[in-house]
């Protein structure tokens, strides 16, 4: 094989990158800038710069002993990343990274697929065995430097030239359209791998935050609590009949009397920033992950004041919040005794009524941690006698089905929360005449079902559809509530606006606490 340069490699390589791993980055580009005459020269231009600050960043790490490592890398990293881009439209940034770690591989095999399979071969493995293969010259330090410096000098230059000749079209590209940034493959994923490793660096480096030593449970109450908190999996609030759907999805919810907060918000679009944030003290407008991480949650000021805390978990993991309370995976069926395909979140109830047996004479709050409606394979995330809505995608390749299809296999598993969900019930109302009991449920986040061509979740709050943000939040009473809660004037406020930053609090008013932490402004029931 012929030799080349250093430099002529990674000119290769970032042209190929531009051309082939940015379909998402310009086709979204595209909506905002239509390519028509006005708007041609912009966008070439993009093109132009882009490949331009490719060459200049990987000119600036790679040397003759990284350079085939990293561009392999690099190569192999962008074929994956340009798949679910242009697949589901959705952006790797740093909590989508985390995410990524967090995600149990078993639930990763969901998103596995033969066009998957194709990207990695053609833009990933392909190109990199010809990285491999090909012979680089040997140049003089001083030559190579020289060279170097030129490329990396012209490049510079050129992208400077085109946003000074276009910055009519730059300057609102640059600060009013950020979104179509968080496309751009590699430049956008590399950079928020940097953030992520900083902000674990940085959890790392700090000790943990206490809170709430002072917390301890009223002298009047004389009963005991049992509350369930249901911490709900990709579910939209506008696919539970209970909100207005026209489809039956909730049937034996709508059965019972409970209070449906139908004006609920995430406080994020991924599992791995909503979870924490829903058990933590910090609301949305002042979220930091590392700060998250960092702090005692809810579950542990709880257990300050004598409440018997347990999760349960039928999903990946708590996303670090039940790392110091018990623990149980129901992901096996070692564990839980209803699987089929997948193991179900009802096996979670299987052994429960034992546990509250053992602690009758405590207050206990069970978080049950479900699978819900986890993308892409919908069709999985129900026993098949709830398939009533039909025919459904059966397969994890959205893209290949209709939205008819897709809509059906969603809204088939909330036919199965619902069920899930009334099942919880069930199981509190026969423990409402030793304890005061309550079931709250809440959606991490939403879901895109393919309106504007976006699937799954995971984009930035600030250009998230109200799909991925808008989300169900349940709660029932059993009868020993009924001197503690206005009801009557809870029932008045379910459709406030009300967001994960609401739990924290809310809990903690359930149980009766006493703590120099609770804020009752933002705890959503009226106590007595």
């Amino acid at each position: 094989m012929k030799q080349i340069t250093n430099l002529k490699l990674i000119i290769l390589v970032s042209l190929f990158l531009v051309i082939f791993g940015n379909f998402a980055f310009f086709s979204n580009t595209m909506k905002v800038y239509p390519p028509d005459l006005g708007n041609l020269a912009f966008l070439l231009s993009l093109a132009v710069v882009y490949f331009c600050i490719y060459v200049f960043f990987l000119s600036l790490i790679c040397f003759r002993v990284t350079i085939k490592p990293l561009l392999i890398i690099i190569l192999i990293s962008s074929s994956i990343t340009a798949y679910f881009m242009d697949s589901y439209n959705v952006v790797i940034n740093s909590n989508m990274i985390d995410n990524v770690v967090r995600t149990d591989p078993a639930e990763s095999l969901d998103l596995i697929s033969l066009k998957a399979i194709v990207y990695l071969v053609l833009l990933g493995i392909v190109p990199s065995l010809l990285v491999y293969k090909i012979r680089l010259t040997r140049q003089r330090p001083k030559q190579a430097i020289i060279y170097r410096m030129s490329v990396m000098g012209v490049a510079l230059c050129i992208t400077i030239l085109c946003i000074y000749l276009l910055g009519s079209f730059y300057a609102p590209f640059f600060r009013e359209h950020k979104q179509l940034r968080y496309y751009a493959n590699p430049a956008y994923y590399i950079y928020s791998i940097i953030k992520y490793v900083g902000k674990s660096t940085k959890e790392a480096s700090r000790e943990l935050k206490v809170i709430g030593l002072d917390a301890k449970i009223l002298e009047d109450d004389s009963r005991r609590e049992l509350i369930i908190f249901v911490v709900g999996e990709t579910a939209r609030a506008d696919r539970f009949s209970l909100n207005g759907y026209s489809r039956k999805t909730n049937p034996l919810l709508e059965q019972e009397t409970l209070f449906n907060f139908s004006n609920t918000w995430s406080c994020g679009t991924t599992t791995a920033v909503s979870v924490p944030c829903m058990f933590s003290i910090y609301g949305q407008d002042n979220y930091n992950s590392t700060e998250v991480n960092t702090i005692e949650n809810m579950l542990d000021v709880l257990q300050y004041a004598g409440v018997n805390v347990i999760w349960l978990d039928n999903n990946s993991d708590s996303k670090g919040v039940a790392l110091r309370v018990p623990f149980e995976n129901y992901k096996s069926p070692d564990k839980n005794p209803i699987c089929d395909i997948e193991c179900r979140d009802e096996g979670m109830l299987s052994n429960l009524q034992a546990y509250i047996d053992e602690h009758t004479e405590e207050d206990i709050l069970i978080i049950l941690h479900q699978m819900g409606n986890h993308g892409p394979s919908y069709f999985k995330r129900y026993p098949k006698e709830f398939e009533r809505f039909t025919p459904t995608c059966q397969t994890n390749q959205l893209e290949e089905c209709s939205r008819e299809e897709i809509d059906n296999a969603y809204d088939n598993a909330i036919l199965y929360t619902d069920y899930f969900l009334s099942k919880t019930i069930a199981l509190l109302k026969q423990n409402s005449e030793q304890f005061a009991a309550a079931m709250i449920y809440v959606s991490d986040h939403g879901e895109s079902l393919g309106e504007n061509n976006l699937y799954l979740h995971g984009l930035p709050n600030m250009i998230a559809p109200d799909d991925q943000i808008h989300i169900p939040l349940i709660m029932w009473f059993g009868k020993g509530f009924d001197a503690e809660i206005d009801l009557p004037g809870l029932s008045k406020k379910t459709n406030n606006r009300y967001s994960h930053d609401n739990l924290f609090h809310t809990t903690i008013g359930l149980f009766e606490l006493e703590t120099t932490i609770y804020d009752p402004d933002m705890d959503i029931i009226d106590h007595h």
